[in-house]
């Protein structure tokens, strides 16, 4: 029997798939790409919630949807970062923590996209 996966694991899993793609997907084709166990229905249910949640879009093709992302990883991910620090009682204490736990290339990538964000002011 497989190991059962996280719901937020299968989305990660699928939202990776349609970003490698240059175009829309099928459930049929996402779950073939994915070389998984999964069920067809359970990437079907998977690509729904990812529609409702508003990160795919969709459309008609034949007797199935097409989908593909709206969002990209780093928008994604940068939406998620600013949730976690909007729930934290001591916002500056979290983003020190955030950035001492940086490797120090991140920590340069970080500082050099503060800069250029000062000398577009």
């Amino acid at each position: 029997m497989s190991e059962r996966r996280e719901m937020g694991a299968l989305e990660a899993e699928v939202l990776a798939e349609l970003w490698s793609r240059v175009g829309p997907a099928t459930p049929a084709e996402v779950l073939e790409a994915m070389d998984t166990d999964l069920a067809y229905t359970t990437v079907m249910t998977i690509l729904m919630r990812l529609w409702k949640k508003g990160l795919v879009e969709r459309e008609r093709r034949g007797r199935a949807y097409a989908y593909r992302t709206v969002v990209t990883e780093a928008e994604l991910t940068a939406k998620r970062m600013r949730a976690m620090l909007d729930r934290s009682q001591d916002r500056e204490g979290a983003l020190s923590r955030f950035v001492g736990s940086l490797p120090k290339r991140e920590e340069r990538a970080l500082r050099r996209i503060l800069g250029q964000l000062d000398n577009r002011k």
